[in-house]
C-alpha cells in the first residue's frame, strides 16, 4: 500500500486528508496510460496514410505554410518551430530527424519532403547538418498526401492545447505505408515494414478494387516483394510471403557486388547497392576490424570511392591466390553486406494497434480512399448546389431586371428591399442578399449569357457528383482511375532484385586458387598472363583465328601458386609470381594475349633493358642458355636460391647485353647465332659446359669485324624447323623490319659447325642492303607480327641457303614458333 500526504503538517483549522491508493492500481493505470500514449501518439503509423503523429503535422503545417514545390525552400528550424509551436510539443529534435527522414531518398521508397542542404547520408555515416543550415519544402508527391484537404475529406482534432486543428489522417492520394514503409518503437509492441515499388503497390491496390474477394496468391503477382531504396537482392521469398499473409516475417537482403579487374594484375568486388540503411563506412569498418583480426583472408585493400557522381561504389581488392567468389561468401557470412529485416506489419486502425497482412492493408487503405473521395464528392457537390441556387436567384431577377430595380429603389432601406424581393419573385433570403450585393455592371446582357453557361455545368456536374455517390460501381471506378494517373506520374523502375536461393553456398568454391598447372605467356608487345591449365595452345590455330598479340615469344609451364624467372638482356634473372599474372579464358584456342597485362605492372626495368625470356625455376633441368651481342654463350647451372627475387646469370662484359636466351628441355638441342652480317652457326648445346651464376661465359660465335649477334635461340634438331632472316639497311628501327626483303629457309639447310667458328652464310644482300635487322630460327609453324602486334605474313619457304630475299609486305617487329 501507498500512502500520500502532504510534506509539510496541514495548518491546524484544517481537516487532515489522507488517500490510500493501491500501488498495483496506480502503477497499472499511469503505465496503460503512458503505453496508450505512446502507441497512439508517437511510435505507431496509421494504416490509412502511412505515417506517424510528428509526420503527418510536419506534413500538414508544410501545406498550410504554403512550402510546394513550385515555390522556394525554407530554412529546416522555421518548419520545426511551426510544427512545435502549433502541433506537436515534443521538442524540435524529434521534429527534424523526422523530417530528415522523410527527405531522404536512401530511406524512403517516395520522399515526401524536398530538402536542400545536407541531409544525411546512406547509414548515417554522415549527419545531416543542423536545421539552421539545411532548407525544405514539400515534395511532388506530397501534394497527394495532402490534396483536397480542404474539402471536408478527413476529420480534423484539436492539438494539445486545443487552440488549433489538426487531421487525424491525411487523404493519402497513394498506399504511402506500404510504399514507404515504417519503422517504431512502442510500449509492448513495434512495427517495422519495409518499402515498396509504387506502381506495384497501386497495381495490386486497383485489382482489389475490382475485385474485393482476390487471394493474397493474386495481390502477390503484383506485388511480388520489397522494393527498397538502396535496391540489392533480396535472398529467400519464403519470409515474404509469411509477412504478406500473417503479417510477420524475415528475409536477407544482400549488396550487389560484381568481380571486376580493379588493376591489371588484381581482381576486386565491386559494391554498387547496400543493404537497406548500412552505410559504406560501417561495411568498410567492419572489413578492416576481421581482416585485422585475422579472421577474414585474401583481401588486399578497400577503397570507398562514392560520390555524387556515380554514386555508391566499393572497391574490395582480393589478393591474388584467392577465388572472389569465396572471398564474397564470407563477407556476406560475416559483414553488413548481407542483412536480415524482419517484418513486423503493426499499423493503427480506429486507433488499435493491429498486426496486418498484405491484403488488410490494402482494404484499410482502399476503404478509407473510398471514404475520402465520398466525402469530397459531397463537399464538392454541397458547393456547386449552393452556387447553383445563387446563379437561379441571379437569373430570375435579370429575367424582370427593370422591376428589381424599381422595388429597391423604392424601399427606404435594404430590410425593406429584400423582403420585397423575396415577396415578389419567390427567392429565398440567400438569393436575395445576393442580389443585393450584386454590383449593376454584373447585370448586363452579356453577363446573362455567362449565368446561363455557368447554371448548366454546374447542373451537369452535379448530376456527375450525385452519380458518383449514389452508384459504389462508379465510385470504385473513380477511385482506381486516381490511382492509375498517381502510378504513370510517379511511379519507376523496381531497384531490388527478388532471388528464391542464395545459390551455391559458400563451401562449393574454395577460398584459395588451387595450385593447378598452367603455363605462363610473354607476347611479342610485352604482355604477361597465365593459361587455365598447363596444355600447350593448340597448333592448328590457322591465319583466319589470329588476332592481335598472338605472337608468343616466350611460354614456360608453371603452376599457379609457383613463380618464373624472368631473364632480361642485362643479364639478370627476376622472379615473377604466376598468381599475380591475368589469366586467360579458358575457351582460347590460339595463342592469344589481348587480355594480358603490361611487363611495367610486374617489373622494374632500366631504360635501355629488355626482357629476353620467362624460364622455369626448375633445378632439376638443364639449364638456360645465353646468347650475347658480342658473340658469348653460357650454360647456367639452374641454382636459384629462393630468398632472392633478383639473380645474376652471366657476367657481361662491358658494352654487352643478352640478345636471346632459352630453357633447354633436354640438353640435346642446337644453339643457333645469327649476326648482323648473315652469318649462321649451328652447333650441339653439349659443346658448352654449365658454369655457375656469376661466369661470364665462353665464346660463342666468331664475329667479323663490325658485326654483333641479332639471335640467339635453342632448335631441337628432331622437329621441323625454320630460319626467318629479314635483310636490310643499317640505321632503322632496332629489333624490327619495316622495309627490306625476308627469306624463309628450312633449318637442314645449315650444317653443324664447331663453337666459336664463323658459321655460313643465311642471306644474300641485294641493292640497298648492308645488314639483317632480324633473324630468327625456331620449330614451325612460325608466326609473325608487327610492332602493335597485328598479324604479319611470313614468305614462302625457300629452300636456298644463302638466296636473297623477297619483298616485305607489311612490317615485321618479332617471329616465334607453336607454344
Amino acid at each position: 500500500m501507498a500512502r500520500r500526504s502532504t510534506k509539510t503538517p496541514p495548518p491546524e483549522e484544517f481537516e487532515e486528508r489522507i488517500l490510500d491508493i493501491d500501488v498495483v492500481d496506480e502503477m497499472q493505470g499511469s503505465f496503460l496510460e503512458y503505453a496508450y500514449s505512446v502507441i497512439y501518439s508517437r511510435a505507431l503509423p496509421d494504416a490509412r496514410d502511412g505515417l506517424k503523429p510528428v509526420q503527418r503535422r510536419i506534413l500538414f503545417q508544410m501545406n498550410e505554410m504554403g512550402l510546394r514545390p513550385e515555390r522556394g525552400y525554407v530554412k529546416c528550424a522555421r518548419v520545426v518551430g511551426e510544427v512545435m509551436g502549433k502541433l506537436h510539443p515534443h521538442g524540435d529534435a524529434s521534429i527534424y530527424d523526422a523530417l530528415v527522414r522523410m527527405a531522404q531518398p536512401f530511406s524512403m521508397r517516395v520522399p515526401l519532403v524536398d530538402g536542400h542542404g545536407n541531409f544525411g547520408s546512406l547509414g548515417n555515416d554522415d549527419p545531416p547538418a543542423a536545421m539552421r543550415y539545411t532548407e525544405a519544402r514539400m515534395a511532388s508527391t506530397t501534394s497527394l498526401m495532402t490534396a483536397s484537404i480542404d474539402e471536408d475529406t478527413v476529420d480534423f482534432a484539436p492539438n494539445y492545447d486545443g487552440s488549433e486543428q489538426e487531421p487525424v489522417a491525411l487523404p493519402a492520394a497513394y498506399p504511402n505505408l506500404l510504399v514507404n514503409g515504417a519503422t517504431g518503437i512502442a510500449v509492448g509492441m513495434a512495427t517495422n515494414m519495409p518499402p515498396h515499388n509504387l506502381g506495384e503497390v497501386v497495381a495490386a491496390a486497383r485489382h482489389l478494387i475490382r475485385h474485393p474477394n482476390a487471394d493474397l496468391d493474386t495481390l502477390m503477382k503484383y506485388v511480388p516483394g520489397p522494393d527498397l531504396p538502396t535496391g540489392g537482392r533480396i535472398v529467400g521469398l519464403g519470409g515474404i510471403r509469411d509477412a504478406y499473409e500473417t503479417g510477420r516475417g524475415t528475409f536477407k537482403i544482400r549488396a550487389t557486388v560484381s568481380v571486376e579487374n580493379v588493376t591489371a594484375r588484381r581482381k576486386g568486388l565491386v559494391v554498387t547497392e547496400l543493404p537497406f540503411t548500412v552505410g559504406p563506412e560501417k561495411v568498410v569498418s567492419k572489413i578492416k576490424d576481421l581482416v585485422g583480426s585475422k579472421k577474414l583472408q585474401g583481401i588486399a585493400d578497400v577503397k570507398d570511392l562514392t560520390d555524387r557522381a556515380h554514386g555508391l561504389r566499393l572497391v574490395i581488392e582480393i589478393k591474388n591466390g584467392f577465388n572472389p567468389e569465396a572471398v564474397l561468401e564470407q563477407l556476406y557470412k560475416l559483414t553488413p553486406m548481407e542483412e536480415s529485416f524482419g517484418i513486423n506489419n503493426v499499423a493503427l486502425v480506429d486507433g488499435q494497434p493491429l498486426t496486418l497482412g498484405l491484403k488488410e492493408l490494402l482494404e484499410v487503405y482502399v476503404d478509407h480512399r473510398f471514404e475520402v473521395v465520398r466525402r469530397r464528392s459531397e463537399f464538392r457537390r454541397g458547393k456547386r448546389r449552393d452556387r447553383l441556387h445563387l446563379v437561379e436567384g441571379l437569373l430570375t431577377a435579370l429575367v424582370d431586371i427593370d422591376e428589381v430595380i424599381r422595388i429597391i429603389r423604392s424601399s427606404d432601406n435594404a430590410s425593406e428591399a429584400k423582403a420585397s424581393l423575396v415577396e415578389r419573385f419567390s427567392l429565398s433570403d440567400v438569393q436575395t442578399q445576393y442580389i443585393l450585393d450584386t454590383p449593376l455592371r454584373r447585370l448586363t446582357k452579356f453577363d446573362r449569357i455567362e449565368l446561363e453557361g455557368e447554371r448548366d455545368k454546374l447542373t451537369a456536374e452535379i448530376e456527375e457528383l450525385t452519380r458518383i455517390l449514389e452508384s459504389d460501381a462508379e465510385l470504385r471506378k473513380l477511385v482506381s482511375a486516381e490511382l492509375a494517373d498517381v502510378a504513370k506520374k510517379f511511379g519507376t523502375d523496381r531497384r531490388t532484385v527478388l532471388l528464391e536461393s542464395a545459390g551455391a553456398p559458400a563451401s562449393a568454391v574454395p577460398l584459395q586458387v588451387a595450385d593447378d598447372p598452367c603455363r605462363v605467356l610473354l607476347s611479342s608487345t610485352g604482355l604477361l598472363a597465365r593459361t587455365a591449365t598447363g596444355e600447350p595452345f593448340a597448333p592448328e590455330a590457322g591465319e583466319a583465328k589470329r588476332v592481335k598479340h598472338d605472337v608468343i615469344v616466350s611460354a614456360v609451364p608453371a603452376t599457379a601458386l609457383g613463380e618464373v624467372g624472368v631473364v632480361t638482356s642485362a643479364g639478370r634473372l627476376l622472379r615473377l609470381r604466376v598468381i599475380d599474372l591475368p589469366q586467360l579464358p579458358e575457351t582460347a584456342s590460339a595463342p592469344n594475349l589481348s587480355g594480358g597485362a603490361p611487363l611495367s605492372e610486374f617489373l622494374s626495368l632500366d631504360d635501355d633493358e629488355r626482357v629476353v625470356c620467362l624460364t622455369t625455376l626448375d633445378e632439376s633441368s638443364p639449364g638456360l642458355a645465353i646468347g650475347t651481342e658480342q658473340g658469348v654463350v653460357k650454360r647456367v647451372v639452374p641454382d636459384y636460391p629462393a630468398n632472392k627475387d633478383e639473380l645474376e646469370v652471366i657476367g657481361l662484359k662491358e658494352g654487352d647485353r643478352i640478345v636471346g636466351a632459352v630453357e633447354l628441355r633436354t640438353g640435346d638441342e642446337d644453339l643457333v647465332f645469327i649476326t648482323d652480317d648473315a652469318q649462321l652457326l649451328r652447333y650441339p648445346a653439349a659443346q658448352v659446359r654449365p658454369q655457375g651464376r656469376p661466369a661470364g661465359g665462353m665464346a660463342g660465335i666468331k664475329l667479323s669485324s663490325g658485326a654483333k649477334v641479332i639471335s640467339f635461340t635453342a632448335v631441337d634438331p628432331a622437329e621441323d624447323a625454320v630460319v626467318l632472316s629479314v635483310a636490310g639497311a643499317r640505321g632503322g628501327l632496332p629489333g624490327a623490319a619495316s622495309e627490306g626483303t625476308a627469306k624463309l629457309t628450312p633449318f637442314d639447310q645449315y650444317p653443324r659447325k664447331g663453337r666459336a667458328t664463323g658459321g655460313v652464310r643465311c642471306q644474300r644482300f641485294l641493292k640497298g642492303e648492308d645488314c639483317l635487322v632480324l633473324a630468327w630460327a625456331g620449330a614451325t609453324p612460325a608466326r609473325a607480327a608487327g610492332p602493335s602486334g597485328t598479324p604479319a605474313p611470313l614468305p614462302t619457304p625457300d629452300p636456298r641457303r644463302d638466296g636473297s630475299g623477297t619483298p616485305l609486305t607489311k612490317p615485321i617487329a618479332a617471329v616465334a614458333g607453336p607454344v
